[in-house]
């Protein structure tokens, strides 16, 4: 009997850790793991000293390998995990499908994703006065304002047709950071709905909508957005 490894991790409603989720339905190996959810309350699991000594940085996905050691932060999981298992490579099969995908993923995550969180830290103090030592209402609207200017890049980029970022028929890791950017942007408190701000980036979110993985990554309903979160979702 194989065991199955251990992930530490956090509802469909963070970002990084519903990147990984997400990754994992698209490789079709999300079975294969044992997830370990934390509440992600002010001062929870994930700020506690057991996950501390396996992560000192105290943020989730972290990921235990077979040998008891322990890999963190998003990209570089699925990097491993992709490698790691057969199907698909979602991170590109050549050197080069692989230098775009880290070039969008990069773009996106920087751009967007980073500053609609950032946003989200400064303006909402959104997880509590322990963990949210700053709060700038100036520097979140900076950080909005900047989302949104590199939202329209993307979507100027999408407009030639193209499903997915780059070009072909199924979405890289990428696609998977611009979906979950999406998906917080929608976030009540973020109030910045990249897919009712542009054309294509709606049109893309929707596709995204229709994938068994995007349905599964989201089935806990605890993603913080209503039309994802609705029984009939």
């Amino acid at each position: 009997m194989t065991t199955k490894l251990q992930l530490f991790t956090s509802p469909s409603a963070f970002p990084n850790p519903q990147r990984l989720r997400l990754f994992m339905h698209e490789k079709g190996i999300a079975d294969q793991f044992d997830e370990v959810i934390y509440d992600m309350a002010p001062g929870g699991q994930q700020r506690g000293w057991r996950h501390l000594n396996m992560n000192p940085w105290g943020e989730t996905p972290t990921l235990q390998l077979a040998d008891g050691s322990y890999l963190a932060e998003t990209a570089a999981i699925a990097r491993y995990l992709d490698q790691t298992y057969p199907g698909r490579k979602i991170m590109g099969d050549s050197a080069l499908e692989q230098g775009l995908d880290t070039m969008w993923d990069n773009r996106i995550w920087v751009h967007i994703l980073y500053r609609i969180v950032t946003a989200f830290h400064v303006l909402h103090t959104g997880l509590g006065f322990k963990l949210e030592l700053t709060r700038n209402e100036a520097w979140g609207e900076h950080c909005r304002k900047e989302a949104l200017a590199h939202a329209a890049l993307v979507n100027r980029h999408l407009a030639d047709g193209r499903e997915w970022l780059l070009g072909g028929a199924e979405p890289t890791f990428a696609d998977i950071t611009l979906a979950t950017a999406i998906a917080f942007s929608k976030f009540p408190v973020n109030a910045t709905p990249l897919d009712e701000r542009f054309e294509h980036l709606d049109a893309y979110w929707q596709r995204w909508q229709q994938r068994p993985a995007f349905k599964a990554a989201y089935a806990d309903r605890s993603s913080g957005i209503p039309e994802l979160d609705s029984p009939a979702a």
